[in-house]
């Protein structure tokens, strides 16, 4: 009997997918764009275990195949699924494999199903590794790092039988109202680019296809409101937020996952400039367009007719829905010819290339021995995570790092204290008890056995019930220093509400317990009532205070009546994360975090993004335009002095801008240091659009011993210099820039660059020629260790 093409895995991909193509009928064709069901419905659990739902065999049958299988394995108060009904990862992997046996063998075809799972931070499901959030990973300007910790968690999804994991990564921190933002990398493009690049890079080491979200511009939204409007122009969607995009497809995305928000009066899943001309024809982007949760249903408010909104999102270059019902007739509306069979087949191709070069004709199910509980370094590595991204905001005092020999008794204080809950962020599995380490459990356990740890909630997450205040104060008076864990709290409960789409309800307040996740936006900055009423009176008491933010958002940190002597935000740090942050506290490790955000001092001053275009606007009456603390600052244990930008070449012409930018930068403190030093470009003439006050494009970490100095090294080229023209695509113009190093966006100092026309002869240069610091004076030194004095 001869082998179909298709089967035959010697045979060129291209022409497998051909072969299988042409055997297909048109309701199997359009079964292959769709995951309709929910997987937690797939499977059911008996007394034996668990079994094959009557309701995924009928979906099956109903297009004689499947196309993907969303959240098998997920588990959540959304899904409903917990310990007593889940599969663990034993099971999980014993019920992928049965899910690919009986598509391949009840079907006339054979074609196994993609089996696609949330990877947020990590594996959502029963077990599954929890890392910290991206906005904590977006703190450790450390892509090589974060690439190993998703490669530790890809591998534990795909010895689960999973094959692509859906992340966020693509969407920005420009309004920190928006509840979303701990899911974003920061407010950069450069930054969220490094970040995705190493993720889609980690994620293919293990075998894993990512599906990035969200395509594009969803972090635009207007007034932080979840799924609201944006008003983009197309000169800032490519500045801006389609940079972590361009960077996720070139290091090999499998797929971009269209967002809810509209652009330019669309819908992005029904938008063709977005999903067609910009993506697949500029960019040469072959993998998948996949919708988010019911998208293109949301399309019946446009069309009025569900085949027509499915026509709609297929025509624009959507290839595969998420829980939709208007995408499972696709064949009437290539009967009715609202879109053509050869539209069809062209996203149909797609998915099957996809399954094709997965190795899932060959290979459905959980590969061969692999260990069905994953890496187990994992947990390690988001441990490292959760170190590198603690980032000291303020420090004045000299009262960090702790000394233990000093220390009777430590109060650890606030509603984040003692709350596992409330480390680990948005689209978390349930953690099984005893799991993990509170900042409560990390003191205690950091401090030894000879310091006494007290510890008091203090007040609610939430609320203005300042009863439980004087317990809390009482405590702080009688210690040494009080560590004060404050901040806000993405977990889900039981008594959540939910969307369709899983997002939670928010009516005139937030959820119980929630002050951020998807669906939790927030109006104002500041933390809650109660919170800031514990903060003033334990500051009252004149023990010694450090301030620990765990946080999915930046809050507004406005100036206080009461001195605090220290403020770490540690973010969402995962399960370890107490662990991380008491070694950060007591010294045993360096705060080597860097702000990936802007922090404000009110919502009011919004937007306090460092990068925006540069009109020099000179502030508001009433307060200060400027952040807190601004994009890239983080403090230091010890003192850091950066020298000046010396750059090997002071002109360079537009079609060869490659040069050499060096800055000394030298240890003054009696302890390592850890620094990371930032390279920004400022435009100061020529060029086709406003520019920008200035835009990160390099860095580099040092570790750099008490007393040594050494050179942070910046190749800089064409990505370093190029700017988005007026076709908007991305080309050196020339004119004179300046390129500014230093340790945060509003501590640098700059050497004059000029970049000619392409084919003139600059002065080939040499390093004593470049001009620093040529338009203004700056301080003579950056020293990092103190917060600097700011107008």
């Amino acid at each position: 009997m001869t082998v179909p093409r298709y089967r035959d895995p010697a045979a060129p991909v291209s022409e497998r997918v051909r072969d299988l193509l042409g055997r297909m009928t048109l309701p199997e064709k359009v079964g292959q764009l769709n995951q309709r069901m929910y997987g937690w419905h797939a499977y059911e659990r008996t007394r034996d275990g668990h079994r094959l739902t009557d309701a995924f065999r009928e979906e099956v049958a109903a297009f004689d195949g499947m196309g993907a299988l969303y959240g098998l394995q997920r588990a959540d108060p959304w899904s409903g699924v917990g310990f007593a009904d889940g599969l663990d990862a034993r099971d999980g992997a014993r019920t992928a494999a049965a899910v690919q046996r009986h598509v391949v063998e009840h079907t006339r075809l054979g074609i196994p199903v993609l089996l696609v799972e949330e990877m947020p931070h990590g594996h959502q499901a029963l077990d599954g590794t929890v890392l910290p959030v991206n906005l904590a990973a977006g703190a450790t300007w450390d892509p090589e790092l974060y690439a190993d910790a998703v490669a530790a968690a890809a591998a534990e999804l795909r010895a689960r039988g999973a094959h692509i994991a859906l992340v966020s990564a693509l969407d920005l921190v420009r309004d920190p109202r928006w509840g979303r933002s701990e899911e974003c990398f920061g407010e950069d493009p450069y930054l969220a680019a490094r970040m995705t690049g190493a993720l889609v890079e980690g994620a293919r080491r293990a075998g894993v296809a990512v599906v990035l979200k969200h395509f594009a511009g969803q972090g635009a939204t207007v007034g932080g409101r979840n799924s609201a409007a944006t008003e983009l122009g197309r000169r800032e969607l490519h500045e801006v937020h389609l940079a972590a995009a361009r960077a996720g497809v070139a290091a090999g995305a499998a797929g971009v996952m269209a967002a809810y928000n509209e652009f330019d009066g669309l819908p992005c899943v029904a938008n063709r400039y977005l999903l067609t001309e910009v993506l697949r024809e500029e960019w040469g982007f072959d993998g998948l367009v996949m919708a988010d949760g019911t998208a293109v249903d949301r399309l019946l408010r446009l069309t009025g007719d569900p085949v027509r909104a499915a026509a709609l999102a297929l025509d624009a270059g959507c290839d595969l829905s998420l829980w939709d019902d208007s995408f499972t007739r696709l064949g009437e509306a290539v009967a009715r010819g609202l879109v053509s069979e050869g539209a069809l087949d062209a996203a149909v191709a797609r998915v099957l290339t996809l399954k094709f070069r997965l190795g899932l004709f060959e290979q459905p199910g959980p590969p061969a021995g692999a260990a069905a509980t994953g890496p187990a370094d994992a947990a390690e590595l988001g441990e490292r995570v959760a170190r590198a991204s603690v980032t000291l905001l303020a420090h004045e005092g000299g009262v960090l790092p702790l000394a233990r020999a000093a220390l009777r008794r430590i109060a650890v204080l606030g509603p984040n204290a003692d709350s596992l809950p409330h480390q680990i962020g948005d689209y978390t599995a349930p953690q099984r008890p005893g799991d993990g380490v509170t900042v409560l459990e990390g003191i205690r356990a950091a401090a030894g056995h000879g310091v006494d740890v007290v510890t008091a909630p203090g007040c609610a997450l939430v609320g203005d019930d300042v009863s439980q205040v004087p317990s809390a104060v009482a405590s702080a008076a009688a210690s040494d220093v009080a560590v004060l864990v404050l901040g806000g709290s993405s977990a889900r409960c039981a008594d959540t509400a939910f969307e369709a789409n899983g997002a939670a309800v928010t009516g005139s307040g937030a959820p119980t317990g929630m002050t951020c996740g998807e669906g939790v936006d927030l109006a104002d900055l500041l933390l809650p009532a109660a919170q800031r009423a514990l903060l003033a009176a334990v500051s009252a008491t004149g023990t010694p205070v450090v301030v620990v933010l765990v946080q999915g958002r930046p809050h507004a940190l406005p100036e206080l009546d009461a001195p605090v002597h220290a403020v770490l935000s540690a973010w969402y740090p995962g399960p370890r994360g107490g662990r991380a942050v008491a070694e950060v506290l007591f010294g045993d490790a360096e705060p080597r975090g860097r702000l990936p955000v802007s922090v404000p001092r009110s919502a009011a001053q919004l937007p306090v993004y460092y990068n925006g275009k540069d009109h020099r606007y000179r502030g508001y009456v009433d307060q200060s335009a400027g952040p807190r603390h601004a994009f890239g600052h983080g403090l230091s244990y010890t003192t850091v002095v950066h020298g000046a930008p010396r750059l090997s070449r002071a002109r360079v012409t537009a079609d060869a801008p490659n040069l050499t930018c060096r800055v000394a930068v030298r240890n003054t403190g009696a302890r390592p240091a850890e620094e990371t030093v930032q390279l920004y470009v400022r435009r100061v003439s020529g060029g086709t659009s406003w520019p920008r006050v200035r835009e990160l494009r390099g860095f580099v970490r040092l570790r750099i011993a008490p007393g040594a100095a050494a050179d942070a090294v910046f190749e800089v080229d064409a990505a370093t210099l190029a700017s988005v023209g007026r076709d908007l695509r991305l080309a050196v113009e020339p004119g004179v820039v300046e390129l500014e190093t230093g340790p945060a966006s509003d501590r640098t100092r700059a050497a004059r660059l000029e970049i000619s026309a392409p084919g003139r002869n600059p002065d080939p240069g040499r390093e004593e020629d470049a001009e620093p610091d040529s338009e203004r004076v700056p301080e003579p030194t950056w020293e990092r260790g103190s917060e600097p004095s700011r107008t």
